[in-house]
């Protein structure tokens, strides 16, 4: 099938550079930054130890972008992640003082120590990209990205993340143990924190915004619409899920396929656009029914492929 190209842009350069200091992910370094261009928010589960947060601190570097980290808690309050209103004597009245959600990329490290109280606290600024403290509502920064980590669930002193709140994430991915070879560069080379903070920008937030523009005018043909129904509509059929893909989810799978394509250069989505990021985008959504078994991301993505022909 004939495509159509796009010029090179900086995001091939940031991945590269990332690649230099995140080493044998280079697949998860282009989810986290499809993502981003899609405009959403990235979870990242996995142990800890094995690069999820040196890739938040990467990827803000590479991108220009002003960056916070929030580390969870149990006795986190949600006024630690908005801000809160302090009496000024001076001025005889309440002054804000933004929280760390003010910045264009935030981490969120072991987002289940942090109570379901605390965690409610990042719906709204995830979703309508605005806090709102004590009355008045606050636009947050644009770009604004969310990255999130946690830690597997059987680990002491983690809060499952409600459904709702696991649906606001655009896609969930998994670092996972280095190969031989990236792992024994990583010991004999240079401290990665050094290195990070050698890294100059890529990109500046204005050309980021537009390339999250330009995600959007990316054609997908009306049998690939159909194609990515058919995926929802056989999960709410199949009694091996507890329910199927939402239309918000649907709408995920485009976004995210519509970026994966962009990064190829190209200005037209193809199926294995769509099935590239299947993975990330639905595995978070998709529980097992009762009596199911368990599945991981990619398997659950090959049994949707395999299931759903292709228009």
């Amino acid at each position: 099938m004939p495509t159509s190209r796009l010029p090179s842009s900086p995001i091939h350069e940031a991945i590269h550079h990332a690649g230099r200091i995140v080493l044998g992910k280079e697949r998860q370094i282009r989810l986290a930054l499809v993502c981003l261009l899609a405009r959403g928010h990235l979870l990242i589960e996995d142990l800890p130890g094995v690069g999820k947060t040196i890739l938040a601190h990467v990827l803000a570097r590479l991108l220009g972008l002003n960056f916070h980290r929030i580390q969870c808690t149990a006795d986190m309050l949600p006024a630690d992640i908005i801000g809160v209103s302090i009496y000024d004597r001076n001025s005889g009245g309440f002054q804000f003082h933004p929280g760390p959600i003010f910045a264009q990329v935030i981490l969120v490290d072991e987002i289940n120590r942090a109570t379901p109280k605390s965690q409610s606290a990042l719906l709204e600024a995830m979703e309508e990209h605005q806090v709102t403290c004590e009355g008045e509502t606050r636009p947050l920064p644009d770009p604004f990205f969310v990255i999130a980590t946690q830690n597997p669930y059987h680990q002491i002193g983690t809060f499952p993340l409600p459904e709702s709140q696991l649906d606001r994430f655009l896609m969930r991915i998994e670092m996972g143990y280095p190969d031989q070879a990236a792992e024994r560069e990583l010991l004999a080379g240079a401290d990665r924190r050094d290195m990070v903070a050698s890294l100059n920008p890529c990109l500046e937030p204005g050309e980021l915004i537009e390339l999250q523009r330009t995600v959007r005018e990316v054609h997908v043909s009306a049998a690939l619409i159909a194609y990515v129904q058919a995926l929802a509509e056989h999960t709410r059929r199949s009694p091996d899920y507890e329910a199927g893909l939402s239309p918000r989810a649907a709408l995920a799978l485009l976004r995210a396929a519509r970026a994966w394509a962009l990064i190829d250069r190209r200005d037209l989505v193809l199926p294995e656009d769509i099935q590239a990021v299947l993975p990330a985008v639905a595995g978070h959504r998709l529980h097992p029914a009762s009596g199911a078994p368990n599945a991981s991301a990619s398997d659950i993505a090959a049994a949707l492929i395999g299931a759903v022909p292709i228009p």
